[in-house]
C-alpha cells in the first residue's frame, strides 16, 4: 500500500542568477511499513526534501501526497493539524522540552492536539525504548543516546502515517548511534511505522529496506540493501 507520493517536487530559492535549484524534479513512492534511507552530502537537498515532505517548507511547484492527502492543497493551519496527528519528527538535536521529563516528553503530542494518553501505550512506549526506569528525569539528565529515545517515543506516541527522521544519529558516538539505529528499527518494526531518514553516513543505511541518494538536488534510486 503506498503512503507517500512526491511527484516533480522542486524547490527553487532566490532568482534569477543568483537561483538555487535545492530540489530538480523529484520523485518517488513509499510504500506502508517501509524503511527507506535517503543519503547525501551536506548541501545536497535532502534536508530540503524532508522538510518538504513533512509540510515545513512549501516547495517551488510539485506535490506531496500523504495517504492520497495532498499536503499542499491545504491551508496552512488545516496543514499544521494534519503534520501533527499524521507525521513524527525526529531531529538531531533532540527538541525535547528541558522543563519536562521523559515520559512528559513522549505524550506532549498528544497533549497538544488534545487528546489523553493511554496509560498502558505510554508504558509499553517506555519498555520498548528502554527508558521506564527514566520516566522522571529530566532531558538535562540524560545521556545523549537517551534523549534521542525520548525522541523517538515522542515522534511514534501517536502512531503517525509517517516518522521522518533527520539525522537522527548526527549528534550521538559510534556505540549510541548504532543503539538508536537499532532501536529506530525496533520500535518502527514493533508499530509497523513507515520511516524516511536521511543521513549523511552511509554505515546507517544497513538497516533500511531502500536507499535514495540526493545529490545537487536530484535524487536517484540505489535499490535495496538485501536486509
Amino acid at each position: 500500500m503506498e503512503i507517500l507520493k512526491v511527484d516533480h517536487l522542486c524547490k527553487n530559492y532566490g532568482s534569477g542568477e543568483a537561483m538555487v535549484k535545492a530540489l530538480q524534479d523529484v520523485s518517488f513512492c513509499v510504500q506502508k511499513g517501509e524503511f527507506v534511507a535517503v543519503v547525501g552530502e551536506s548541501g545536497s537537498g535532502k534536508s530540503t526534501l524532508l522538510n518538504c515532505i513533512g509540510g515545513l517548507d512549501e516547495p517551488s511547484s510539485g506535490t506531496v501526497c500523504l495517504d492520497g492527502r495532498d499536503l499542499f492543497s491545504l491551508n496552512e493551519n488545516r496543514r499544521t493539524i494534519f503534520r501533527r496527528r499524521n507525521i513524527g519528527f525526529i531531529f538531531q538535536s533532540f527538541q525535547l522540552v528541558p522543563e519536562l521529563n521523559v515520559e512528559q516528553n513522549i505524550v506532549f503530542p498528544l497533549l497538544l492536539d488534545h487528546q489523553k494518553p493511554d496509560a498502558a501505550q505510554v508504558e509499553e512506549m517506555l519498555e520498548v525504548l528502554g527508558l521506564a526506569d527514566r520516566r522522571r528525569h529530566l532531558p538535562s539528565q540524560l545521556s545523549g543516546g537517551q534523549q534521542q529515545r525520548a525522541a523517538i517515543g515522542r515522534a511514534l506516541i501517536s502512531r503517525p502515517m509517517l516518522v521522518l527522521a533527520d539525522e537522527p544519529t548526527g549528534n550521538l558516538d559510534t556505540k549510541n548511534s548504532q543503539d538508536v539505529m537499532d532501536l529506530l528499527l525496533k520500535a518502527s518494526r514493533h508499530y509497523r511505522q513507515t520511516v524516511l531518514m536521511i543521513t549523511h553516513n552511509l554505515n546507517l543505511t544497513s538497516c533500511a529496506d531502500r536507499v535514495l541518494r540526493v545529490s545537487d538536488g536530484v535524487l536517484k534510486e540505489l535499490g535495496g540493501t538485501g536486509r
